[in-house]
């Protein structure tokens, strides 16, 4: 295992950099900060500018970080990316909350042969077949299994249907995956029903679910709508235990569902600020954030933010230069870095093998159960 990146990153040596400025090496994000998903964007910002705090160098020259607003819209996703490339000048990017968005930003970033970490898109097609497109955190073909292991070898459950948004490509890839994993466990699917973004009104699926009575209902919805649901299903009188994803991981579900919430599970990142047995980077990172942000909590959102700049760093490190094919090159090659989130080793595919978090809503608290090794 590499030793803490904290000695590599201290031991900066001096290289010529095509994309970087005299004492410069531009890195860019691009994420949500304003729109539907401006939360996580927020948070994994905050994550990257921590991190940026403790690393301020490499190579003897200052790290400036561009910042674009991809407001929640996949077309301002490769706008972004084409600002930071071609205006700004960046040598490695990092973003974006939702797979939709880094599926469009990475588009641009592999045509212009420019490094793209995203920060917590999880669905394969990120990075599948890419060059040029990496990430630090898991995939949902590792999520969904994991709910799916979790659902029926430690909830015992038999049953589960499917309420899923098919309008993103999130949901309905995560629902593909516990559905894959459930049924080949031995579960069965008793209904997979529909709706698009921006529904409010569910009464329709949900009256249909409740018909068909099952143990656990997937929901791979981002917190706001799933929030809803999760309200409308109580009024409703359902008496199902429902699952969703990391995209729930955000206290404002709470504030928005109330009392609906509680029992709530979702897979999610092995990080949260309150979780047993923390790796050494993941401790510091919670004790930094507590200072840099008092009245805040963190979540895995921020720490993947700040793994995506500490996978960076390293990289730049290593490849002892900012130009960006020899930062792909390096992150191609990440292995044991240790992380927030876990050590990480990138794949063949760009992808990190990582312990699926199981997290649970009780009293109107985030609870981090533990971690479950999914059965694929």
């Amino acid at each position: 295992m590499r030793k803490l990146f904290l000695a590599v990153l201290i031991c900066l040596v001096t290289a010529a950099s095509a994309c970087a400025a005299d004492d410069v090496v531009r890195i860019g994000f691009y994420n949500c900060l304003t729109g539907q998903n401006a939360f996580g964007g927020q948070l994994e910002l905050e994550g990257v500018q921590l991190a940026m705090t403790e690393f301020p160098e490499i190579l003897g020259k200052k790290v400036e970080l561009v910042v674009v607003d991809n407001k929640s819209d996949k077309v301002e996703s490769a706008n972004a990316v084409t600002r930071l490339i071609e205006n700004d000048k960046v040598c490695a990017i990092i973003g974006s909350y939702g797979s939709s968005l880094s599926i469009a930003g990475g588009e641009v970033a592999e045509t212009a042969k420019v490094p793209m970490l995203t920060t917590s898109s999880t669905n394969p097609l990120v990075t599948q077949g890419k060059k040029y497109s990496f990430r630090a955190c898991f995939i949902d073909p590792q999520q969904g299994a994991g709910a799916a292991t979790y659902a029926y070898r430690t909830l015992g459950y038999k049953k589960a249907a499917l309420l899923v948004d098919v309008a993103n490509d999130y949901s309905v890839g995560l629902a593909t995956f516990f559905k894959n994993s459930f049924t080949k466990l031995g579960g069965e699917i008793v209904s997979d029903m529909r709706y698009q973004s921006g529904d409010q009104d569910f009464t329709a699926q949900l009256t249909e679910i409740i018909s068909k009575g099952p143990d656990v209902v997937l929901l791979p919805a981002y917190f706001a709508e799933g929030a809803v649901i999760l309200k409308q299903a109580r009024e409703l009188g359902a008496t199902f235990r429902f699952m969703g994803g990391d995209a729930m991981d955000n206290p404002e579900m709470v504030t928005l569902g109330g009392d609906a919430i509680d029992g709530f599970i979702y897979t999610g990142f092995a990080y949260a600020p309150d979780m047993p047995n923390m790796n050494p980077v993941a401790a510091k990172f919670t004790e930094n954030w507590k200072k840099a942000y008092p009245n805040k909590d963190t979540n895995a959102n921020a720490a993947l933010g700040y793994d995506c700049y500490i996978m960076i760093m390293d990289a730049i490190q290593r490849a002892g230069s900012a130009e960006p094919e020899k930062i792909r090159d390096a992150l191609e090659a990440t292995k044991d870095l240790p992380t927030v989130t876990g050590i990480t080793t990138l794949d063949a595919d760009h992808n990190p093998q990582k312990d699926i978090g199981i997290l649970e809503i009780k009293g109107g608290k985030k609870t981090f159960v533990g971690t479950v090794v999914p059965e694929i």
